[in-house]
């Protein structure tokens, strides 16, 4: 039998924001500011979602980050926020879902061919519809919604997309970069569909913001396609941390400034960075 352990378990990080931009500036900040670099265990809850599902954005701080982030040689936050939904095939495909899961089966042999290193394992937004097994040939995502379209009452615990798999993912790798996230739960509410994602680790320099950027992307055709707003977005990481980048990076500098000013602007100061989904706008 084990002794008993008198030091308390770390209790959550709760960051409740009204935009993916200031929940990023408040968990970049907590981490840089604070002694140690990961935060364990973290809560990030946004709302403040537009009625078409336009997601508000801080331009001056996307902007700072994704210049950090190519002068390091990493994937800006577009190309991350990509990994778990297409939003410019969505674009595409004008509205219409099977044309968007048609689109994505023919472009992906070339986005793994283009980085066999980072994309060999896979992609989120393909482990939600080419599973590899499963109802509607492993589309996860077509049967949570093609389930909520055909009945009243269809059980919430059915809607949802597992991005891990025991079968490839149990290996005994030092490291291993994919996949992190590893559920995406969705939740139908009064005030709209509610979007739950868990991570197991997360990357706060190079990956946070573009997982945030495409989690809500995600809930925004998922709530259009279920015929309603979104309303939330929760996502719960066991251990969020800054490892890839030093605090004192001369270049972060600039990102820690503005996340600072992102935080004292009003809310309100953050616009919509994307078009209305039901406008179908072309890429």
């Amino acid at each position: 039998m084990s002794k008993s352990n008198s030091v308390a378990a770390p209790e959550p990080l709760l960051i409740s924001e009204t935009s993916i931009s200031r929940a990023y500036a408040r968990i970049l900040l907590r981490v840089v500011e604070e002694p140690g670099k990961e935060i364990s265990p973290l809560v990030m809850t946004v709302a403040g979602f537009g009625p078409n599902g336009e997601i508000h954005e801080d331009a001056s701080l996307r902007a700072t980050l994704d210049t950090l982030l190519v002068h390091k040689g990493k994937s800006n936050v577009e190309d991350v926020a990509y990994t778990i939904f297409p939003q410019r095939l969505w674009n595409m495909a004008q509205g219409d879902r099977a044309k968007l899961f048609s689109f994505y089966r023919m472009a992906f042999p070339a986005y793994k061919a283009m980085n066999r290193k980072a994309n060999g394992r896979g992609l989120y937004f393909e482990r939600m519809t080419m599973y590899g097994r499963g109802p509607c040939d492993g589309n996860q995502l077509e049967y949570v919604l093609s389930q909520y379209g055909s009945r009243p009452g269809v059980r919430r615990s059915m809607l949802l997309a597992a991005t891990f798999d025991p079968g490839r993912d149990h290996t005994p790798s030092a490291q291993l970069g994919f996949p992190c996230l590893q559920l995406v739960t969705f939740v139908p509410t009064s005030a709209g569909l509610t979007v739950n994602a868990v991570y197991a680790t997360q990357q706060i320099f190079d990956k946070a913001y573009g997982n945030y950027l495409g989690l809500a992307q995600l809930g925004a055709f998922m709530a259009h396609e279920m015929d309603m707003p979104l309303a939330r977005l929760n996502v719960n990481v066991g251990v969020a941390k800054l490892e890839r980048i030093s605090k004192v990076d001369k270049g972060l500098a600039p990102v820690i400034a503005s996340a600072r000013a992102c935080l004292v602007a009003s809310p309100s100061h953050c616009v919509p960075s994307m078009p209305s989904l039901v406008a179908g706008a072309s890429i």
